[in-house]
């Protein structure tokens, strides 16, 4: 068990577990993506340890860029996104792979492929760590998943509570 602030966690996904996981997703885009020269465009803040690890993984030749955005308060999403850090690179013409920590209610990542789709790519194609279907309110097309989780708050591995907890090795849920 850990403390994360006022809340207490319990291990729900090793960081081995994590790691082989994410390997097997890097075969299969490195199998999709084989003379295609793709963008890897990791939401920060928390996608940051998950697009480490998948990067190490990748043999094809490719890029890799940052956006961030904003939606959550405390345990919560507040439904209000404000894009923080905008696209730095063109992507017309180009094999897009979006790389989240976690999708739940969806909210997040429409904006973010409906703001792709303004920038002309050839395609774009999303990788998640994380995955909660049971909270899921906008379906967006999930292409590499690593995990489908309960709809429980999480931390570790990138994802925090109020900007702690990202350190932790592995995926922590919260304790009931």
């Amino acid at each position: 068990m850990v403390q994360v602030l006022d809340l207490e966690f319990i291990e729900y996904i090793s960081l081995d577990k994590l790691k082989d996981r994410i390997a097997e997703l890097a075969d299969e885009i490195n199998q999709e993506y084989k003379d295609k020269n793709p963008v890897f465009l990791a939401i920060l803040n928390g996608s940051f340890m998950f697009i480490s690890e998948l990067f190490q993984n990748i043999k094809v030749e490719c890029e890799i860029s940052f956006l961030k955005v904003s939606s959550y308060k405390d345990q919560n999403s507040t439904g209000n996104i404000k894009e923080l850090i905008g696209l730095n690179q063109s992507i017309e013409n180009r094999h897009v792979i979006v790389v989240e920590d976690i999708v739940d209610t969806g909210k997040t990542l429409h904006f973010i492929k409906s703001t792709l789709k303004n920038n002309n790519p050839l395609s774009i194609k999303v990788a998640t760590l994380l995955h909660k279907p049971e909270a899921t309110l906008i379906s967006n097309d999930l292409d590499y998943v690593g995990f489908e989780i309960v709809n429980k708050f999480v931390v570790g591995f990138g994802l925090d509570y109020n900007g702690f907890g990202r350190n932790l090795p592995a995926i922590y849920i919260k304790k009931e």
